[in-house]
């Protein structure tokens, strides 16, 4: 069985950051679907970055970079509306199509949008990459037309309904890219 790698946190490079934003990720050769969702200071006057995410044989491969956060770790989660507004607000609460408690991002039985944790170092620079087993591209558990929501502070696994991870500190809303 396949398990999130999202607790586990990867520091990313400039260069990463970079090929990352220039432009929308190329489709899959496969025709597999993909998506991305760009994070802007437009939206939230915080962090920027892109998330990228490629549907594969039984679960979503997820790559973020992002750059201007503080220093440590900072929750991560898909919310349930594409609305960035209000300051992230409108984007509503975690993704959570199978009406879970919150919790750690490998348990399935946790929101499908918990993504735990993604660590900046001292640069506020970020990166994660991982293998999702409970969200897609398609079907009821899809991210497209979600938000992607990057929180002030550390996801403490826990807490209900939001694991105590503070302010929406950046958002982004995730686009199909089309063929």
């Amino acid at each position: 069985m396949l398990k999130r790698l999202g607790s586990t946190v990867f520091l990313g490079s400039a260069l990463l950051f970079a090929a990352g934003c220039a432009t929308a990720p190329e489709p899959q050769a496969s025709g597999a679907p993909a998506a991305y969702c760009d994070l802007s200071p437009e939206v939230l006057g915080g962090p920027t970055g892109r998330a990228s995410f490629t549907q594969r044989e039984g679960f979503l491969h997820i790559d973020v970079q992002l750059a201007g956060l503080s220093p440590g770790l900072h929750g991560i989660h898909v919310h349930e509306k594409g609305d960035c507004s209000d300051k992230g607000m409108a984007a509503g609460g975690h993704f959570n199509p199978d009406g879970h408690m919150h919790g750690m991002a490998e348990d399935k039985n946790s929101h499908a949008g918990d993504l735990g944790n993604i660590k900046a170092d001292a640069e506020g620079k970020a990166d994660l990459s991982f293998d999702d087993p409970y969200l897609a591209l398609t079907g009821p558990h899809s991210v497209v037309g979600l938000s992607l929501v990057v929180h002030a502070d550390p996801d403490d696994m826990t807490t209900q309904p939001s694991g105590n991870s503070g302010a929406r500190i950046a958002c982004g809303i995730v686009n199909r890219v089309t063929q």
